[in-house]
């Protein structure tokens, strides 16, 4: 990526009344997003933009620390909870506070349960709609809809996630790259971990496939954030018609309760931003299907996929029909969608034969489309021990 000045973030602050989002994304720990980020501010300060730290964590890395000195910071508040203090970014101070720019790390961040928000990019919003403009970093295994990938790819599962629809929000993406043994020479120099932690660094999230894996994710999403903007200006007005069926949107078909549906969901996000397309999530309440006779425990699964998929960036639908095929295809026709997204039918497997599963009758009735199978089960031979 191109190093961008202080004044290019400059301009589009200065554009409209609700704060801008600037983010730079790594692919792991001590790639120097902090450190850009101070840098930065530093040089808005200089040019008399107003910024001040929202919530910075140095991690006791002396260089990173010494770039805090000469920057206003808004004190955390400290909650208790569980008998144990917690920090936390002052939400409120900082919008009381109302700076031109405020710099937020680590925005995947869980927040205590007593704050306002759960997540720490939640307070970022907060603080875009107050008019404030934001910095802030993540890395990319963060990113909701590459859960799923990173886990296989790594054999590490990561908690704490940001959904797509935040990133797809910013006005600013800049990837911070840098080689992996480049990398692996700051670790070993004690300049990400104490020296007591790098081994064991090494040979866990640091190995050389797991970070190589992790930097390609990073790199291939900042590219398709930029072609997203391109194309959205290139674009705009397009009617879906016009786009045809090689473009067209994309359409995931969500089951009552379906066992992987968050895997369906991150699938569809990673194709929608390929494609450069709106996406939407169609559900089919049958008439067996009214929320009065399903069981509240899949009431409540399908309600928590429907808000995975929304902040993922999709467009939740939900239909009534006797046959879901027949609904789904119709909606698809007349919302202008190229591909169809569904998983592999968990029907008895007479229905398969006879071609009455869902998946199967898509697959022969869906002329015109790309339908897309999702199985949830690797390959044997890919299948990790």
């Amino acid at each position: 990526m191109t190093r961008r000045r202080a004044e290019d973030f400059l301009e589009l602050v200065a554009r409209g009344r609700r704060g801008r989002l600037k983010l730079y994304i790594g692919f792991a720990a001590g790639v120097g997003k902090t450190y850009r980020m101070l840098e930065e501010s530093h040089a808005l300060g200089k040019r008399g933009v107003d910024v001040v730290l929202g919530f910075v964590e140095t991690h006791g890395r002396s260089e990173t620390a010494a770039l805090v000195e000469g920057l206003e910071v808004v004190p955390r508040q400290v909650f208790t909870y569980r008998d144990v203090a917690v920090e936390e970014m002052d939400l409120d101070a900082v919008l009381a506070r109302k700076p031109q720019v405020a710099v937020v790390d680590e925005l995947a961040h869980t927040n205590v349960p007593l704050c306002r928000n759960r997540k720490r990019y939640q307070d970022v919003e907060e603080l875009l709609a107050a008019g404030i403009n934001v910095i802030g970093a993540f890395n990319v295994q963060h990113l909701e809809s590459l859960n799923d990938l990173v886990d296989r790819a790594t054999g590490i599962r990561v908690r704490e996630t940001i959904p797509d629809s935040f990133l797809k929000s910013a006005d600013q993406v800049v990837n911070l790259d840098l080689a992996v043994e480049d990398l692996h020479e700051r670790l070993r120099a004690g300049r990400i971990y104490a020296p007591d932690k790098v081994q064991r660094a090494l040979e866990g999230f640091f190995q050389q496939e797991n970070l190589s894996t992790l930097r390609e994710l990073a790199l291939r999403e900042v590219a398709e954030s930029l072609d997203r903007a391109t194309g959205s200006r290139t674009r705009a007005g397009a009617e879906p018609q016009q786009m045809g069926g090689g473009w067209g949107r994309l359409m995931v078909a969500l089951s009552s309760s379906p066992p992987h549906a968050a895997t369906l969901l991150r699938r569809g996000s990673r194709m929608a931003g390929r494609l450069n397309t709106d996406w939407f999530v169609v559900y089919v309440e049958t008439p067996g299907e009214a929320p009065h006779l399903i069981d509240a425990e899949a009431q409540r699964h399908l309600l928590a996929n429907i808000e995975m998929a929304r902040e993922l960036g999709a467009e939740v639908v939900r239909l009534k029909g006797k046959d879901p095929v027949a609904a789904l295809l119709d909606f698809a026709r007349s919302h202008g969608v190229g591909h169809i997204i569904v998983g592999r039918s968990r029907q008895p497997w007479w229905k398969r034969v006879m071609g009455l599963a869902s998946d199967v009758r898509l697959l022969r009735e869906g002329e015109g489309f790309d339908i897309h199978v999702v199985s949830f089960e690797a390959p044997r031979e890919e299948r990790r021990p």
